[in-house]
């Protein structure tokens, strides 16, 4: 962006929007700070953080001298975030609410917000970048340069329109290189550390919170032989590929991690919502872990059309290396056409409901929602 501009930052209370803040400053821009309250349900509780995250954004904005609004989505949140959530995990589904909550909360009601207050730009402390490609003139997300912590999975939703407002200037540094400026120009969150967990569910135990939300429907656990090993709680309280909190996990032997054996962990591989039973293995490297092929649906692209079939690379889950991958757009259904994806090597525990992202090198072309994957062993 040439030119100098009034800019809308979310400040989340972290070190990395408040990093993005001073750098939009440093550039000269007219930079405006907003504080978005997405969930009130739990203000009261230990696990609820946003009163402590509200009083350190208020903080940066002292530091830096720029306005803070503190502006509640909570409800725009509850009703399209969160129920949607809740409505998959019920289906036995494992969903992102990240994903969901980047676009239909920080890249939809926060931009309609920012450009009523005559913004012409967002920026949020996303690792990212965004590039206006010179030949088509369409807006294109890129991969953060720091790679461990590039998060463009979480954002590979935003469209034309919402890319080519936003900036993410922490996109082009390490996360070393923020801390180091958040401590040099005196930020009092500089060794804040990282927020971890879903934004509603802050640190507190996953399956407590779900169980104020989701029936639960107790059923046998099965190993691949059709043998009962245990009883689970729920469907909705695992996800595949999962090896804690199983309670069927026996002694195991000293350096017993793969393969075959009484004493190797147990992994979640399957769950039979029919007949409510959650199918179990023995050893990481089970062929029901793995998936040579997925479909997903409810497909987004971020140039506003699929990419021509072909090779590409994906990511099935947020911390994981890109997979080479063939691309093959599925026929369009009535509603949205989604896609199948081919891997040269089988991917480990697909999880319907989470995403499946895709990219052609450092450019993320957008992905859709894991609805089915194949195995190697049926």
């Amino acid at each position: 962006m040439s030119h100098l501009a009034r800019v809308v930052v979310g400040l989340s209370g972290g070190v990395d929007s408040a990093v993005t803040a001073h750098l939009l400053q440093q550039q000269g821009h007219e930079v405006i700070g907003i504080f978005m309250k997405n969930w009130e349900d739990d203000d009261d509780s230990e696990y609820c953080s946003s009163n402590v995250d509200f009083v350190d954004a208020a903080a940066v904005a002292d530091v830096l001298g720029i306005e803070i609004e503190h502006v509640n989505f909570a409800a725009d949140y509850k009703d399209r975030v969160f129920s949607e959530f809740v409505r998959e995990y019920q289906a036995g589904r494992t969903p992102n609410p990240d994903i969901l909550c980047n676009a239909e909360i920080k890249f939809k009601s926060f931009l309609d917000h920012a450009m009523r207050l005559g913004a012409e730009k967002i920026a949020t402390g996303h690792y990212a970048r965004v590039r206006q490609n010179r030949v088509t003139s369409l807006f294109e997300l890129l991969k953060g340069l720091d790679p461990s912590k590039d998060q463009s999975y979480f954002l590979h939703r935003l469209n034309q329109a919402q890319l080519s407002k936003t900036l993410f200037p922490v996109g082009e540094l390490h996360k070393t290189e923020v801390r180091r400026i958040a401590e040099e120009i005196g930020l009092p969150n500089a060794r804040k550390k990282d927020s971890t967990g879903i934004c509603f569910i802050g640190e507190r135990p996953f399956r407590e919170f779900l169980n104020r939300y989701i029936s639960k429907e107790p059923g046998p656990i099965k190993d691949p032989s059709g043998r009962t090993i245990g009883k689970h709680v729920g469907l909705s309280f695992y996800t595949l590929g999962q090896r804690q909190g199983l309670g069927i996990g026996g002694i195991k032997t000293k350096g017993a991690q793969r393969g075959g054996g009484e004493h190797t962990p147990w992994f979640v591989a399957r769950k039979d919502i029919p007949n409510n039973t959650l199918w179990v293995v023995q050893g990481h490297d089970h062929p029901w872990l793995l998936s040579p092929q997925l479909q997903a649906t409810d497909v987004s692209w971020c140039a506003g059309q699929a990419p021509a079939p072909g090779a590409y690379a994906a990511k099935t889950r947020y911390r994981q290396a890109d997979a080479p991958c063939s691309y093959q757009p599925l026929p369009a259904a009535e509603s949205q056409a989604g896609f199948e994806l081919a891997f040269s090597d089988p991917q480990w525990a697909v999880t319907p409901g989470q995403s499946a992202v895709l990219y052609d090198g450092e450019v993320c072309l957008g992905g859709g929602v894991i609805a089915s994957r194949s195995n190697t062993q049926t």
